[in-house]
């Protein structure tokens, strides 16, 4: 095994991935579960159906920090909705239990797909509004945002990504500040992923299954903890380079480059799944 090109890869991973927490209110996860799947497979040589649960639970508790820094970075600028968070954060804590316990029922390959799936519509949509007056002038009403709420804290619990990948393109259908939501979007990460990532962990202590084959050293169930300590100090680092970033570049051209990364990651990560 490579390691200094294997740390250099988390690291770099770590960079990129605070750098966009900061800028589009994704809390890495879009950077952290590829990165991390392929590191998994490609130098540790674990199954896929393994590195892909490995990846989304590792994912969640490096993002921890990461949209932590973000979060306060926006704060400090004026960018988060509290009303909002308010108002959706029943839902969004609820759909965390569900999505740590989908993922543990429904786990596998599959995640990988629907991981590249959702990434590909978000992306698709979010070129398409980009330069588009919102479809609709106002919030919908209180049960639809709960539906919202629940949908976005579930499936990104799954995917080990933290909300902003869902909730900024959801929210932007809307005549919602566009820097509005992406700082919002941070802060659901935050709440997403600090009780998911401790849902995890109490559940794959509870667990006794038997370890993984060739799973690293600090490994627990699916929690690579020596993966989440090479990362977490870069993305850290750069969230609030992201930030500085964001308050320099249009509405419509953060939709472009959102949708672009999106993309790419889809791809890969659908062809991952399909083993194509």
């Amino acid at each position: 095994m490579n390691l200094p090109f294997l740390f250099l890869i988390l690291s770099i991973s770590g960079a990129l991935a605070g750098t966009l927490a900061g800028l589009l209110g994704v809390g890495g996860g879009i950077i952290f579960v590829p990165v991390y799947y392929y590191t998994f497979t490609s130098f540790l040589d674990i199954a896929p159906k393994d590195a892909i649960m490995m990846a989304t639970c590792t994912s969640l508790l490096t993002m921890i920090p990461t949209t932590i820094s973000s979060c306060l970075s926006h704060y400090r600028k004026g960018n988060i909705d509290f009303e909002l968070l308010k108002r959706w954060l029943p839902l969004l804590l609820l759909g965390v239990i569900s999505g740590v316990i989908f993922a543990r029922l429904f786990g596998g390959l599959w995640l990988s797909v629907l991981f590249g799936c959702i990434l590909m519509f978000s992306s698709f949509n979010m070129i398409y509004l980009s330069k588009q007056p919102p479809l609709f002038n106002s919030l919908p009403p209180k049960p639809v945002q709960y539906i919202i709420a629940f949908f976005v804290s579930s499936v990104s619990v799954m995917l080990g990504i933290g909300g902003g990948t869902l909730t900024v393109p959801i929210l932007t259908l809307f005549r919602y500040d566009t820097k509005k939501a992406i700082g919002t979007a941070s802060t659901i990460g935050a709440i997403i992923c600090i009780p998911g990532a401790v849902t995890v962990i109490i559940q794959e202590l509870s667990n006794k299954t038997e370890p993984i084959a060739n799973a690293p050293v600090l490994t627990v169930g699916h929690m690579v903890f020596a993966a989440a300590l090479a990362v977490i100090p870069f993305s850290m680092m750069f969230a609030p380079v992201g930030v500085s970033i964001n308050k320099k570049i249009s509405p419509a051209k953060l939709k472009i480059l959102f949708s672009i990364l999106l993309i790419v990651t889809g791809i890969k990560m659908l062809l991952n799944g399909l083993g194509i």
